[in-house]
């Protein structure tokens, strides 16, 4: 392999010269870092990037932590901060919690030996213990995930309580009263911002929600099947439902086919997420869109603010949410009004 010494021999330059053209850390004359430069692509020559880490206490990696990759939204949601990263220069290494704390602080744990430039982290729960680990360690970190001000913390957010004050809104529009809503679990801060953004807009419709139609889940496929199946058997099913996650609302279209029942003909359905496999599925899932590619953009952009300047006081920005109209939801037949309204 080639060395830094090789490339000077064939520049006709000092090593400092070579060094000063790949850091930019000194003007070097053009002609001179062309020669180079080109001496470094004829020589294949590669930097040790082990040994530039070490001299700048740096090693432009950043670090991301999700509860489950498997996840459609949280992987879209990596592929975007990734992304964001790359453009700026960055690597970045991908850890799985797997929805689970002793998981979550061995990926901390583990991350921080690697000397990591910074974290993006997506906190299973609000326990904001692992992200004292961080924090104590005084490496800049950036969450996706609100802990309703557990630790001041740069914070990179969706407006969940608006976008389920969109859904309910949408829904009540469309002249739906009996309305159903599943929810992921019901300890999460993502449950408790949607459920209190839909509440909002049924009470401002009129309408109560009731504890009956009112579902728990997690967030996967399964639960949004087995929460539709269990709706179904009310004395009184609803005519829509508010999904709280793609994914299970999915499963919920799946509970209804089984049930030889139709979405939006029988029970109209909103999502929320926007996952790439919501457009795909029959019929196309309108959902609540969060902004994917903005928030990867917004979060490396804020993590490397906190790199730059550590003293920074702690930043938040609230993303809007957005309702994405598909097929998967229809007005109330007026026929069924009557019907509904005696609901």
């Amino acid at each position: 392999m080639a060395t830094i010494q090789d490339v000077a021999r064939a520049a006709g330059v000092s090593i400092s010269t070579v060094s000063h053209v790949l850091n930019n850390t000194r003007f070097v004359q053009p002609e001179t870092r062309e020669r180079v430069e080109s001496a470094i692509r004829r020589l294949g020559y590669q930097p040790n990037a082990v040994a530039r880490s070490l001299r700048r206490r740096t090693t432009n990696t950043i670090a991301m932590i999700v509860p489950d990759s498997a996840n459609p939204f949280l992987a879209e949601l990596a592929r975007s901060v990734e992304d964001a990263a790359f453009a700026e220069g960055y690597n970045m290494i991908l850890c799985n919690s797997a929805a689970s704390v002793e998981r979550e602080e061995a990926c901390i744990r583990m991350l921080l030996s690697k000397q990591m430039d910074g974290f993006i982290f997506v906190p299973l729960s609000r326990d904001p213990e692992r992200l004292r680990l961080l924090l104590d360690a005084e490496v800049p970190v950036v969450i996706l995930r609100d802990l309703a001000g557990a630790v001041p913390v740069d914070a990179v957010l969706t407006d969940n309580e608006q976008g389920g004050y969109l859904a309910g809104h949408y829904l009540l529009q469309l002249g739906h009263r009996r309305i159903g809503f599943l929810s992921g679990p019901r300890d999460s801060m993502l449950s408790e911002q949607r459920l209190a953004g839909f509440r909002r807009a049924l009470c401002e419709g009129g309408v109560e929600l009731s504890d009956e139609l009112t579902l728990f889940g997690d967030f996967r496929y399964d639960s949004g099947q087995s929460a539709m199946v269990q709706l179904l058997q009310s004395a009184s099913p609803p005519s829509a439902v508010f999904v709280t996650s793609d994914l299970m609302a999915i499963g919920a279209l799946q509970a209804l086919h089984h049930a030889h029942l139709r979405a939006p003909q029988d029970i109209s359905l909103v999502g929320f997420d926007n996952i790439f496999l919501s457009s795909l599925v029959s019929p196309p899932l309108t959902t609540i869109a969060q902004p994917i590619q903005e928030i990867g953009q917004q979060a490396i952009a804020a993590l490397l603010r906190r790199i730059q300047e550590p003293a920074l006081a702690p930043f938040r920005l609230l993303l809007p949410s957005q309702l994405v109209e598909r097929e998967s939801c229809r007005a109330v037949v007026p026929e069924r009004e009557e019907e509904y309204n005696k609901r």
